[in-house]
């Protein structure tokens, strides 16, 4: 029997594979518990659509992700933090306080999370902080930090 999965069954298919299966199993046990739907088909077309949808939404993710990527590498971030000798930091600048300083100049919100910075800032300077927007867009912003005084 053809059946379209509508979730992913282990050892079997995965969500929107359309598979041979034994009928009794498919009676039995995946349609019962509506982990499948008979391949007829208007369930064929039905499951074409649905992945035309998700392509769609997907290219327009990334095109935003593409002009956000833009206005990032545009922007760079001022902030002001006190210092000692050499021009270290008292304390340091994390992604939370350049996240909301992107925000409050750009107003842009990006979760801090995204930013994929090793380590806090710890000196005065340009410091390149990299962005992963989308799985595949990466922007980097620019952060400058100032003496506070």
């Amino acid at each position: 029997m053809r059946v379209i999965f509508l979730q992913d069954v282990k050892g079997k298919g995965k969500k929107g594979e359309v598979k041979e299966v034994s009928i009794g199993y498919a009676q039995n046990f995946l349609l019962k518990n509506k982990l499948v739907v008979e391949a007829t088909p208007g369930n064929l077309s039905q499951l074409e659509g649905q992945k035309k949808r998700v392509e769609k939404n997907a290219a327009e993710e990334l095109a935003e992700a593409e002009k956000l990527k833009e206005q990032i590498d545009n922007i760079t971030v001022e902030m002001k933090a006190k210092s000692g000798d050499g021009g270290r930091l008292f304390g340091s600048i994390t992604t939370k306080q350049i996240a909301e300083a992107l925000n409050k100049n750009a107003g842009i919100k990006v979760d801090r999370r995204k930013m994929e910075l090793s380590d806090a800032i710890r000196a005065l300077g340009f410091t390149n902080v990299p962005i992963r927007i989308h799985p595949d867009v990466t922007a980097t912003l620019k952060v400058h930090v100032t003496e506070e005084g």
